[in-house]
This record gives C-alpha cells, structure tokens and sequence, in this order.
C-alpha cells in the first residue's frame, strides 16, 4: 500500500494519499478545497547502510552551499 504525495494545482496545498489496491488515482481531490486538479509529487526516500550513493547528500557537515562531497 503505497504512500502517494499531491500537490493541488488550484490551492497549492501539499497532502499525502494512502492507496489501497483497486483505488482510482484519477478520483484524488484535495482535502483542503476540493479540487480534482492534483499533481503526484516527487516523494523522499530513506535509504540505510554507508555505501548509499545518496549518503553524502545529508551530511550537516557540508554547510547550506555545500554539496557533501570532497
């Protein structure tokens, strides 16, 4: 059961969707206002172990302008 991210076209609000399966995607509406008119969004993912090529990208010791890599 996957964990779906929508942001709404007409209010701008982000919300999340859990489907189930035989939900239909094309009857999202957003739970702020009601609109039909909703875009999946990129979603974050998790990753565990030190060989994540994605691991440097959290790193806090890069500062806000770095890129975590040397």
């Amino acid at each position: 059961m996957p964990i779906y991210e929508y942001q709404c076209q007409a209010c701008g609000k982000d919300f999340e969707r859990l489907f189930f399966a035989g939900d239909d995607e094309g009857r999202i509406a957003c739970p702020h206002c009601g609109a039909k008119k909703c875009r999946r969004q990129m979603s974050a993912f998790s990753t565990s172990g030190d060989k994540s090529p994605f691991a440097g990208l959290a790193d806090s010791s890069a500062g806000c302008g770095g890129s975590g890599f040397s």
